[in-house]
Parts: structure tokens; sequence; C-alpha cells
């Protein structure tokens, strides 16, 4: 308990240490990003979920020392780290410089982390409203909890460690930033009741589902991109290129039915249709034969 205690309050947190670390960070969230033994491992999730960043920027503002000390040091922090992160994968990735593509994202909560980081120091209140600023960041925990679960069911252990982090996370944060047991009791059951809600919510009502097609079998040239998309509910095709492969990611509602076209550079064109097929509990993808 000390040793949380410690972390969530009682370090010195120097402009110099928190520099450092963030340099450190981004370089181990490169190296792990890159090495072929970490894909589709836990440790490999920094590099792309929120997790381990929601606990990196709550320890920032509980060892700020003012609304506004909280504010600038958690911009720094993501300022210097994230892009960082990408500088380091350049040399590494196929993609080379095309790989900060993907930096927009965390760009745009990067410009987002003074806010948060300024309100977030009430947080330090251990009252109401530091329940009530907690609870939005606790429940994102949870929900990406929840999805690494579901990934660890389908795959397992995929995500295993990910999904247990998550949910051990939420109960150190819980302990750490806040002292009283009243506090403490009912931060945590808002949490349950909000993750069993959000379960309910998803399973009861036409939940949405995301999976992954190869399209290495087809013989495509070079990168694809959708040249179409259809479907009776609200669904997507993403594609991505990891390894220089063309990977599919279908999102799709379970009564949903989706039709999509892809496209190559020499404009070979392939078309598919994918749904939810309740009998086979599972997303069914096929070609359609002109």
């Amino acid at each position: 308990m000390k040793i949380i205690k410690k972390i969530f309050g009682g370090i010195d947190l120097t402009w110099k240490k928190l520099i450092l670390s963030a340099i450190i960070i981004a370089i181990y969230t490169a190296f792990v990003a890159v090495i072929p033994i970490t894909k589709n491992t836990s440790f490999r999730d920094i590099s792309a979920t929120f997790e381990w960043w929601i606990l990196f920027g709550i320890i920032i503002i509980c060892n700020s020392k003012s609304n506004l000390d909280s504010a600038l040091k958690c911009f720094v922090f993501f300022l210097i780290s994230q892009p960082l992160i990408y500088l380091f994968q350049v040399p590494f990735s196929w993609q080379g410089w095309g790989l900060f593509s993907y930096y927009k994202y965390w760009f745009v909560w990067t410009l987002l982390t003074p806010i948060m980081g300024y309100i977030g120091y009430y947080i330090k209140k251990d009252n109401i409203l530091s329940v009530i600023i907690l609870l939005p960041m606790l429940l994102l925990l949870a929900a990406t909890g929840l999805v690494f679960l579901n990934n660890t069911l389908e795959h397992f252990p995929q995500h295993l460690l990910s999904f247990i982090a998550c949910f051990a996370m939420i109960i150190v944060i819980i302990l750490g930033v806040l002292n009283k047991t009243k506090i403490r009791a009912i931060c945590l059951v808002l949490v349950i009741i909000a993750t069993i809600g959000y379960i309910y919510f998803k399973n009861g009502i036409d939940s949405e589902y995301e999976v992954y097609k190869n399209l290495e079998e087809y013989n495509l040239s070079g990168n694809v991109v959708v040249s179409s998309f259809s479907g009776t509910k609200k669904g997507n095709v993403e594609v991505r290129h990891p390894d220089k492969n063309n990977i599919l990611k279908l999102n799709g509602k379970y009564s949903g039915k989706y039709k999509f076209t892809v496209k190559d550079e020499k404009d070979k064109e392939i078309t598919f249709e994918y749904y939810y097929d309740k009998n086979e509990k599972n997303v069914i993808v096929n070609e359609i034969k002109k």
C-alpha cells in the first residue's frame, strides 16, 4: 500500500524526471512495437491502446503541484513521448515516414491533455468531485479490458495480461488516488454498475462486432483500397497493411448484412459479402463470384 501511495503522490516529479520518463517510455514502446516476438501479445498493446497512457496521465496529475503544473506536465509528456514512438519505429517499418499518418489521432489527444490535466488535478480533493472526474477514465479502462477479454476468449491466451492489467489498474488507481473508505467504495460501486450496464447494453441492443480478414490468398498487387461498400446496418471496412499484407478490418452489427469491393494497384477487383451467422456464432465472409 505504501508503494501505491508513493506512486500516486509521493514522487518529486521535476521537469527533468518528466522529460526523461517520456523518452524512456517512448523507447520501450517503440521497441515492443517492432520486434516480431511481441506480435499479438499484451506487450505490444501499449503502442496501440490507451490503458497504460491513462495510468501515466493520472500518475503525473497526482504528483503535480497545481492545476497549471498538472496541465503543462501532461501536455509536455505526451508531446514528447508520442511522436518519439513513431520516430523510433521509422527505420524499422516498411511504411517509413508514412507511419506518422497514425500519429494524427494521438496528436488530437495530446492537444486535449492540458484541459484533462487541469481538471484532473481535482481528483486529489478526495471527494465526490474526485469520483466524477475519475469515473470516465476508469470506465474507459473497464471497456478496454472487456475488449481484451473478448480477444482472449477468441484467441487464448492473446492479450490476457492486458485484460488483467486494465482491471488491476482500476483497483490500484482507486486505492492510490482516494483515501477515504466511503469515497473509494462509492467509486468502485459506480464502476461496477456502469460496467455491468455497458455489458448489458452491448449484448442487448444489436451489438457491434469487429473481425479481420487476410487477403493474401487472393494474389492482389500492392496495397488495395475499398472501392465500394453497402449494408443494411451501420458498418465499415478498413484496410490495414502490416508487414506488407492487406488486412481487412470489418465492422458491423449482428443483424446487418454487408457487401464491398476491393481494388488493387492493377485495378483487379474482388467483391465480398459478410454477415453474422447466429447458428455458427461467427462472422461469415464470402467472395461473390461475378
